[in-house]
């Protein structure tokens, strides 16, 4: 326990020390449950992604560090003329990740990200980069199946996080047709979240769903409040040297509109719904995992913004 209390501490003093603008184990993985949350959290398109919709934990790993790596690819239409031109947008981000337990029924995440943006424009190609904003997310097991028999086993979580606002927020890209072309929001938001699995033999169906509250930054500016939720079916398989879980699922997103000076900013709300597919493999400390994402529906930015795809790739150390 103290060594996970020491990089915790130390976790949260690389957060805070960061630049901002505006403000041993079994030598296979059989033996490590597979009971981890794949919650989604990310903003639209990438100011303060912080999970891509990529999720906060390791499918094998109850506590690890880890770096990870995210794509996402867009297009947007200012729309001022029917035959106006589509511009490409790819955010990139490179991400610090980690998973410690305090105790038997809590658990914390932490993740530094860091942003290189570019975009094409009318006036050319611009590019940003630096880093994002910080998040800490905490849960809290409130029931989980005990008996080893049981046909089906049963897992619930409930958390609550806070995003820090390291990143720097510029106000010349908010008249923008993509407003979160940033690498932060600027502001301090806030996050419930609610996980349940489900889990039959090597089966299992993971469910969440989280809200994230948004506040006004110090440029008045704030954006929408916003909604996740997902669907994830996954299958444990092992053998004497490594383990893997393929995944597949659903994914949601749903994006309130941005305010500016308390006036609330046209066709900045919308909507996606994803297919996700993705594994994860690993053996003795180290894990490799892949997730790819596709639209299935999407109204973002009144049709203005188009998402194209997503996909990570990620390599931990389980602690």
């Amino acid at each position: 326990m103290k060594k996970y209390l020491l990089l915790l501490l130390f976790t949260t003093q690389c957060l805070f020390a960061a630049n901002k603008d505006t403000l041993q184990l079994p030598p296979v993985f059989k033996a490590l449950p597979l009971w981890e949350s794949v919650a989604d959290d990310c903003d639209a398109c990438g100011c303060s992604a912080s999970g891509g919709s990529m999720g906060f934990a390791s499918m094998l790993n109850n506590n690890f560090v880890g770096i990870r790596y995210f794509y996402q690819s867009y297009q947007s239409n200012d729309g001022l003329y029917t035959n106006s031109p589509w511009h490409d947008e790819t955010f990139n981000t490179v991400q610090i990740w980690s998973r410690i337990p305090l105790t038997k029924k809590i658990q914390v995440s932490a993740l530094l990200p860091f942003h290189f943006h570019h975009r094409e424009t009318a006036a050319g190609k611009q590019n940003i980069s630096g880093i994002g904003d910080a998040t800490v997310l905490g849960l809290y097991e409130i029931y989980q199946t005990t008996n080893d028999s049981a046909q089906f086993h049963h897992k619930i979580q409930l958390g609550a996080g806070l995003k820090i606002p390291l990143g720097k927020f510029d106000e010349a890209n908010n008249g923008s047709v993509n407003p979160s072309y940033q690498l932060g929001t600027g502001s301090w938001d806030y996050m419930l979240t609610a996980d349940y699995v489900i889990k039959r033999n090597r089966f299992g169906l993971n469910t969440m769903i989280n809200y994230n509250f948004k506040t006004e930054n110090q440029k008045n500016y704030r954006f929408g409040n916003q909604t996740n939720y997902a669907a994830t079916f996954f299958y444990f398989h092992e053998t004497s040297t490594f383990s893997i879980v393929p995944q597949l699922g659903l994914a949601g997103e749903i994006y309130e509109s941005n305010y500016q000076y308390s006036q609330k900013v046209r066709n900045t709300a919308g909507n996606i719904v994803m297919s996700k597919i993705g594994f994860e493999v690993g053996k003795n400390k180290l894990s490799l995992g892949a997730n790819a994402m596709l639209p299935i529906h999407q109204n973002l930015n009144a049709g203005r913004v188009e998402a194209k795809y997503r996909w990570s790739v990620n390599l931990n150390y389980a602690l």
